[in-house]
């Protein structure tokens, strides 16, 4: 009996060593998940431990709602490097190959028979004569008249003789292919070919309607640009102002913004098919005149800058604004820009009305330079010497192409004129050649 009960005394105590053991160990165990969860909050989580969800690429990671004074925002810049001009690359590696003369030649747009030393008066095909002369003198450009167009086929075979010969002998620069086709009055292609005609322009300014002038310059450009013809000297986009202007009915109104409005939309007209080149003409503004650049010593218009900035470039900044690829700068004397000088020989003109008020970026072309108001006062080489100094990129029809020529190669190795200027032209001129497929 007395060993029964000590064998139960000793059960009874092993029972409450195991139950004070197991009563512990929970408190220990009680006690290291408080101290868990207590550092997890303290490290900003939650005891119940959660993946957070990832946001979606198209959805943006929430954010705190922190309004920073304007002040202390920084300046954020997006540079955006555009891309580079094929079109004036490609005119540099053209450049880099041109001799100084060949760069010069460029600059002048001449009639057939200057080209040829007048020995014809009139050229009707692209003959040897004429094959030789465009690789002696690489020019940029041909203006042809109605005596030089017989019909359609003869047309478009001279045309694409020429720039056939001039392509393969001229580092494969092709010409401007150039006619005066306004529409009306002056419309050498429709008058020799036949194709369609027009009222003159007054009759469209009347009537302002813009999409009938649209189509119009359309059509010109289909018309033309079939037969090779690449650059069209027109729209006229002087304002009526003064009666006894030369111009007459080949101005759309007297009236500044409908006239702008007839140019733009010509202008459109004939660059959206992307085969020809418009010009506006006659900058700074010829309406006002009295007289006649063609025939007279002088043209001297007493006008203010208030004046032409108001009315006569209002037409020239809507054209400019259309996108035309030229700017035809007349002969007239502006009194505002009190240099006595013909506009296209002006700097005021060129380079401070035209370049930089206007912001024009496209090629400069002067009027003809075989019409009196030059070739009365100046021989051929002082006016195109003139005119590339005042900032011109194109002479037109120089009276005497060889002394023109020959007076600016002379400018550029005394030092009158730089290269670097003769340079600035062409490189505008072969970037224009490269956007029309002529490079």
């Amino acid at each position: 009996m007395a060993k029964s009960k000590k064998k139960k005394k000793k059960q009874t105590r092993e029972l409450v060593i195991l139950i004070i053991l197991i009563f512990i160990s929970a408190g220990l165990i009680t006690a290291m998940f408080t101290l868990y969860a207590q550092r997890k909050k303290q490290a900003g989580q939650s005891a119940d431990v959660t993946i957070p969800r990832r946001p979606k690429e198209s959805e943006p990671a929430a954010a705190e709602n922190i309004e920073i004074p304007p002040e202390t925002m920084p300046e954020v810049i997006a540079e955006t490097e555009a891309p580079p001009d094929e079109n004036l690359l490609l005119a540099e590696q053209v450049m880099q190959e041109m001799s100084l003369e060949e760069k010069i030649y460029q600059m002048f747009i001449v009639t057939p028979e200057a080209l040829v030393d007048n020995a014809v008066t009139a050229v009707i095909q692209t003959g040897n004569m004429t094959k030789q002369a465009l690789e002696d003198k690489p020019v940029g450009g041909i203006i042809y008249f109605s005596k030089n167009l017989e019909n359609e086929t003869q047309t478009s075979n001279m045309i694409f003789d020429a720039q056939t010969c001039t392509q393969n002998a001229n580092h494969n620069i092709g010409l401007w292919i150039a006619v005066d086709e306004e529409g009306g009055t002056v419309a050498r292609v429709a008058d020799s070919l036949g194709t369609t005609a027009y009222e003159d322009m007054a009759a469209y300014g009347e009537r302002n309607d813009k999409e009938e002038v649209f189509m119009m310059g359309s059509d010109i450009a289909e018309d033309i640009s079939k037969l090779g013809f690449n650059l069209d000297f027109a729209p006229v986009a002087d304002v009526y102002i003064n009666p006894n202007n030369e111009l007459q009915d080949r101005i759309f109104s007297d009236d500044p913004v409908i006239v702008s409005d007839m140019v733009t939309a010509m202008v459109q007209g004939l660059q959206d098919s992307g085969k020809v080149c418009a010009t506006l003409k006659h900058f700074p503004g010829l309406g006002a005149e009295d007289g006649n650049t063609h025939e007279d010593t002088s043209a001297y218009i007493e006008r203010t800058y208030e004046e032409l900035d108001t009315v006569d470039f209002v037409p020239f900044r809507g054209g400019i604004e259309a996108g035309a690829d030229f700017v035809m700068v007349g002969h007239q004397t502006m009194s505002c820009a009190e240099d006595d000088m013909p506009s296209d020989l002006s700097k005021t003109v060129i380079t401070d009305w035209l370049r930089g008020n206007l912001q024009f970026n496209g090629i400069v072309i002067t009027d003809a330079h075989n019409m009196n108001t030059i070739t009365e006062t100046y021989s051929s080489g002082e006016a195109a010497l003139l005119a590339f100094q005042a900032g011109a990129d194109i002479v037109l029809m120089p009276d005497d192409l060889n002394d023109a020529f020959q007076t600016v190669c002379d400018a550029v190795e005394n030092g009158e004129l730089s290269e670097e200027r003769i340079n600035e032209s062409v490189r505008r001129i072969l970037t224009a050649k490269a956007k029309h497929h002529l490079l």
